[in-house]
């Protein structure tokens, strides 16, 4: 009998103490490493960075996060979903763009259901933290309009779910009375990253001090539909693997240092590419044919560079009589280069509003602002267009 006793006892105790662990259970209901990581994020930055009002200044850790989101307590800055391990986990920080100052390695990022992660707009210095390698489910990542300088880390092409990706800095304003600065925003250097998560749908990292070559791998990104490498120091070709890529839509690699095009083996006929930009470079030769047999380009930018030759003929004709099974060119941008002869019959009728063309600052034989795409700047002068290009220019004369 007492045997029993002492069972029934034991019974009970064990059964106060799950309930008690229940109860604690739902009393944090955020899970405690989730806890430290967002605590860590607040206490490294500058205290007098967290402006009143923001997001992180509602951050107030003596109350559960998850449990008091969108109350006075923790108005935003982060998601929070229940997952099957009995807590709700941080599925997403996305801070609002205040100028919070202080580093992102003040935490080592362990935050495994974590989908997106957006801080952009901010002043995060210092270097780019390869515990965020750590965020295993990791979808979106930007990092744009900060402070970061260094590498790229390597250990991100671990995130085997990640499809967005912003490293970009500022774009300058022309504006003069908005005072942007070129001196604080992202620096990260070196060349592009020789291997990236092959999962990527966006990748941007414009306006950075990126140098080298493009590495050939960009063309198994397969399912890249958006790159944008604008503003940096990249040299040499732009690769054919770009024009035949199965999914590539958007090419952006205006104002660097490439020299030249490679031609797809397809010859265009293949590519996906609706919008391509390789303005403020240094390519040469004759403009490339094959870029009027892409079947869905519609905005081609190829301004100030070195290109020569004669303006052929199927440019003007995908802008004016596009073929039935082809987009026609919404925008044909080829000022700033040396081009020379006359302006194709299909372009001469074009009417205003019809198409966004520019031919301005080349050599055209004639190019008179009665046409709508030669107004906003001149041609070259007979000196800058004899001096570079003589030999295969000879009806060109010196004024005397």
């Amino acid at each position: 009998m007492s045997i029993s006793i002492c069972n029934l006892n034991l019974s009970l105790q064990y059964i106060l103490l799950m309930i008690t662990l229940l109860l604690l259970k739902v009393d944090s209901r955020t899970h405690p490493g989730d806890i430290r990581v967002l605590k860590d994020l607040k206490h490294g930055l500058h205290p007098e960075s967290i402006a009143p009002g923001s997001c992180l200044s509602s951050w107030d850790f003596s109350v559960d996060p998850c449990d008091h989101i969108f109350s006075d307590r923790f108005t935003c800055g982060f998601r929070c979903d229940w997952v099957a391990s009995g807590f709700f986990r941080v599925t997403e920080i996305t801070l609002d763009s205040v100028g919070y100052s202080g580093s992102l390695s003040s935490t080592t990022w362990n935050l495994p259901y974590l989908q997106t992660l957006d801080v952009a707009d901010n002043s995060f210095y210092g270097s780019i933290p390869d515990s965020l390698s750590n965020l295993t489910r990791l979808r979106r990542l930007s990092l744009s309009m900060n402070l970061l300088s260094g590498e790229m880390p390597v250990s991100l092409v671990s995130l085997a779910h990640l499809e967005e990706l912003y490293l970009d800095k500022e774009t300058v304003s022309m504006d003069p009375y908005h005072q942007a600065s070129t001196l604080f925003d992202n620096q990260i250097s070196g060349e592009v990253p020789s291997t990236l998560p092959v999962s990527l749908v966006e990748l941007s990292m414009r306006n950075n001090k990126l140098r080298g070559k493009l590495p050939v791998y960009v063309g198994d990104l397969e399912f890249l539909q958006v790159l944008d490498l604008s503003h940096n120091n990249l040299s040499g070709p732009i690769l054919s693997v770009l024009f035949d890529h199965p999914s590539l839509q958007q090419l952006t690699l205006s104002h660097n240092n490439f020299t030249f095009l490679q031609v797809p083996g397809s010859v265009g006929l293949t590519s996906k590419l609706i919008a391509f930009d390789s303005s403020y470079n240094d390519l040469r030769g004759i403009l490339p044919g094959f870029l009027c047999s892409m079947p869905k380009l519609s905005a081609l930018s190829l301004e100030n560079n070195k290109f020569t030759g004669m303006i052929p003929t199927r440019y003007a004709l995908k802008v004016a009589v596009p073929g039935s099974k082809s987009s026609s060119l919404e925008r044909l941008l080829l000022g700033g280069n040396y081009l020379f002869g006359p302006i194709p019959a299909a372009l001469v009728g074009l009417k205003p509003g019809s198409a966004n063309v520019s031919l301005v600052d080349n050599c055209l034989y004639r190019c008179p602002d009665t046409f709508f795409f030669c107004q906003g700047g001149d041609q070259k002068s007979l000196v800058d267009c004899k001096k570079r290009f003589q030999p295969v220019m000879p009806w060109i004369r010196t004024p005397n």
